[in-house]
């Protein structure tokens, strides 16, 4: 974002700098270069006049002198011709020898013309070209002069002109640059802090706000209704902690106290029930490992998941077994597919959870006397246990939504339920990398799959 801000402020000022530096030096050059040959053609027309006067008299001495006196003091040569061509007045100079160039000036000169400014391609070049005019008596022409000024020192000048717009042009795009970066930093530090800011309350650190001081002032109406919403945010995380903390523990009393008498009923009875006694007592374990869980959520913002290597296949056959006897109350048969072990590292009390509330659901609306298979398969580095009834089923449309919270299918009628099971289950597998998959299924019913993938080595 800094880049495509520098970006639009920067590039249209460095044009604009450039544009009216160029057009500054384009009229300065302009001007020198006007000056120079106005300069020239005014020395032409006085020594036309001048040499008018001499040519009358005969005497070219006095226009000699005039000559000399005028290059030694501004270094300009200047060659006064008869009629006939010949040099008449030269000063110090040869003015016998003349280029092509200036030999045509003068033969055009003598003819009557008068000269002309020269012209240039560009407005910084000055041509070191000699200017003839006609001297007229009572419109005759008796001769000409020829004005032969070095271009060196407008020159000079035109390149000073250039090189000192070409300097401000320079200063003033290093300020704009810096004005360009002050710019951005003061627009986008608050964003940076704003996301700063956002980055540590995704770590828990739900204290982090951000400072109300500093940038624009839309900037800081977004900072101050961000720490408003953080604040509530910290409010409603902390009365949800409480409220599992205190549920949690004043639930752990009554489970120890409930796996107390189970211990003690085992001892009244006898050896017909001890797998019945067994599977009492890992329910009671498996509820102790969520209560703890849960606390351990209360307590630090987010549950610390126990990694280990857990076979799905076991696992799935163990919550068929404590389901089985609940299907059996409605005739539904639980029936075990898959493969025979599926090894797969991750925490083993939030698979078994977000199984219960999937192998729930799917008694809940599976019909009287259906049958519900629940299996693992491994798919590659994927590890999926399948949970398959017989239900209504649902839609594609409708099957995306089954995981939103609250959401029942409008052909649930009079079946209880809260549409949490598997917004809860979809919650669960995320904290150990995991996701839910929700189909319909061929033949009739629905397939959910909890998909766990194999986690990298760090």
């Amino acid at each position: 974002m800094r880049r495509r801000l520098i970006v639009v402020f920067l590039v249209p000022l460095v044009a604009i700098l450039v544009a009216l530096g160029g057009a500054a030096g384009w009229s300065a050059a302009r001007s020198v270069q006007q000056a120079f040959y106005t300069q020239q053609l005014g020395d032409l027309g006085y020594f036309a006049t001048s040499a008018r006067q001499a040519l009358r008299s005969g005497s070219p001495a006095v226009m000699d002198a005039e000559v000399r006196r005028f290059q030694e003091v501004y270094g300009i040569e200047v060659t006064v011709f008869d009629l006939g061509g010949s040099v008449w007045a030269a000063g110090d100079h040869d003015g016998a020898v003349l280029g092509d160039e200036d030999a045509e000036r003068v033969k055009l000169a003598l003819s009557g013309r008068r000269a002309e400014q020269p012209t240039t391609d560009v407005p910084w070049g000055v041509a070191d070209a000699a200017l003839a005019e006609p001297v007229f008596d009572d419109g005759d022409v008796i001769g000409a002069v020829l004005v032969s000024a070095d271009a060196e020192a407008p020159r000079t000048a035109i390149l000073q002109q250039l090189l000192l717009f070409a300097a401000i042009v320079l200063v003033l795009t290093a300020l704009g640059v810096l004005l360009v970066f002050r710019l951005a930093r003061w627009v986008l530090s608050p964003v940076g802090r704003l996301d700063e800011a956002m980055v540590a309350i995704e770590r828990g650190e739900m204290d982090a706000r951000v400072a109300e001081d500093a940038g624009p002032p839309e900037l800081r109406r977004m900072a101050q209704v961000f720490n408003g919403m953080a604040d509530q945010i910290e409010r409603v995380m902390t009365r949800q902690q409480e409220f599992a903390l205190n549920a949690s523990h004043e639930l752990r009393n009554p489970l120890n106290a409930l796996l107390l008498r189970v211990e003690h009923l085992a001892t009244g009875l006898g050896p017909e029930w001890r797998d019945d006694i067994e599977e009492t007592r890992e329910e009671g374990r498996r509820m102790t490992r969520i209560l703890e869980t849960l606390l351990g959520l209360a307590r630090g913002g987010r549950g610390d998941s126990t990694i280990s290597a857990v076979d799905l296949a076991a696992l799935a056959a163990r919550r068929l077994d404590a389901w089985r006897d609940v299907a059996a109350g409605r005739g539904i048969e639980l029936r075990s597919t898959g493969d025979a072990s599926v090894m797969s590292s991750t925490d083993r009390t939030i698979v078994e959870s977000a199984l219960d509330a999937v192998i729930d659901n799917a008694v809940k609306y599976s019909p009287d006397g259906g049958w519900i298979e629940i299996g693992a398969r491994r798919d590659g580095g994927t590890c999926r246990l399948t949970v398959r009834d017989r239900g209504p089923g649902l839609t594609d449309e409708q099957a995306a939504a089954a995981t939103d919270r609250f959401w029942r299918s409008a052909d649930t009628g009079d079946i209880p339920g809260s549409g949490l099971g598997l917004a809860i289950a979809t919650d669960l597998l995320a904290t150990v990398g995991g996701e839910l998959a929700v189909a319909a299924a061929d033949g009739g019913g629905l397939v959910v799959e909890l998909v766990l993938r194999d986690r990298t080595p760090r």
